[in-house]
């Protein structure tokens, strides 16, 4: 788990970097088309894990790209001419649970040499400014093997920052001086999971987020039976943040996580040790991803800023049809 040398970049800290509103900031993502065509999420007009899952026919609209194919009425279409499709009358508002992470492994660097943490704040942004503006409620649950900290769930924008900043100081305080911390806590993927199944019992779309070391059934193995269950309560879906490779020969000086200074250079430059480490995470990850396919659970891998918004625009594209598909099952 790598984190940027304190003396190879001019990076702030992210308790410097952050600053004003934190709704005002993501606005300006969600304007983007891509979260537009491929969700419909501003709108309101589909029924999506925003948008509520009611089954009472409203009225026919006339289809747009982007929109979901499965909604078309074909009947319809036929008579008249052109494509359309039925809306659907929201059922109720779908609480979101923010389940996040706050273990060591979370303050190391992404592929993209941007800080995790950054990362998980962002995505932690981007829900709460969707669940806002669908005017769901958001609550937290921020997890580690040291710290719990809950939030319950509640609407408007000031509670969305006052958790924003809660969720900020927690993961900020995993490092000091640029270092990780002493004792800082690692991760307790089964807690958190078995927190939020505890307090949150009405229906809710649970967002995890953590990074792809986790949810790991081999260092946690409660951790299998805790998906299986909040998956079944409710709708849960996990954001994991890429972590770096653990050695990159010839990229330059880079410290780890888990040391106290940087990684020598003769360990670094070793393409030998370095393809070995690279199998043994790419095999954990593999565990992870198959963990989660098993329970039949969407997931997607954050790398860097800038894929952000495309990534989850493709997440909740993939969840909106999963439960399209759910609902015509129970039928």
């Amino acid at each position: 788990m790598t984190t940027p040398d304190p003396a190879s970049t001019q990076e702030p800290s992210p308790a410097r970097r952050r600053s004003g509103s934190r709704v005002a900031r993501v606005r300006g993502r969600l304007s983007l088309p891509t979260l537009r065509r491929s969700t419909s999420l501003l709108d309101g007009r589909h029924r999506s894990v925003f948008v509520g899952h009611g089954q009472d026919f409203d009225d026919l609209s006339l289809y747009r790209p982007g929109d979901d194919v499965t909604d078309i009425d074909w009947k319809a279409s036929a008579r008249i001419g052109q494509p359309v499709i039925k809306r659907y009358q929201r059922e109720s508002n779908l609480p979101l649970v923010l389940a996040v992470d706050t273990g060591r492994t979370m303050a190391a660097q992404a592929p993209s040499g941007e800080d995790k943490r950054e990362l998980a704040l962002a995505v932690a942004e981007v829900f709460a400014y969707l669940a806002r503006l669908r005017g769901d409620t958001v609550a937290l649950v921020a997890a580690d093997t040291a710290r719990v900290v809950s939030r319950p769930p509640r609407a408007g924008s000031e509670h969305a920052e006052m958790i924003l900043s809660l969720l900020e100081r927690q993961l900020g305080a995993l490092t000091r001086d640029d270092a990780l911390a002493p004792a800082a806590p690692g991760s307790a993927l089964s807690t958190l999971l078995e927190r939020v199944g505890t307090w949150h019992r009405r229906r809710s779309l649970v967002v995890l987020i953590t990074d792809t070391s986790h949810p790991d059934p081999v260092t946690d193995p409660a951790v299998a039976d805790r998906l299986r269950r909040l998956s079944a309560q409710h709708e849960l879906i996990a954001i994991q943040i890429a972590d770096d490779t653990p050695l990159a020969p010839g990229r330059g000086r880079t410290r780890d996580v888990e040391l106290a200074g940087e990684i020598p250079a003769f360990l670094r430059e070793d393409t030998a040790l370095a393809a070995r480490l690279t199998a043994a995470d790419d095999a954990r990850r593999a565990a992870v991803t198959g963990l989660l396919d098993a329970r039949r659970i969407e997931h997607t891998s954050i790398r860097s800023d800038a894929t952000m918004v495309d990534s989850i625009a493709a997440l909740l594209a993939r969840q909106r049809l999963a439960s399209g598909r759910g609902r015509r099952g129970r039928r």
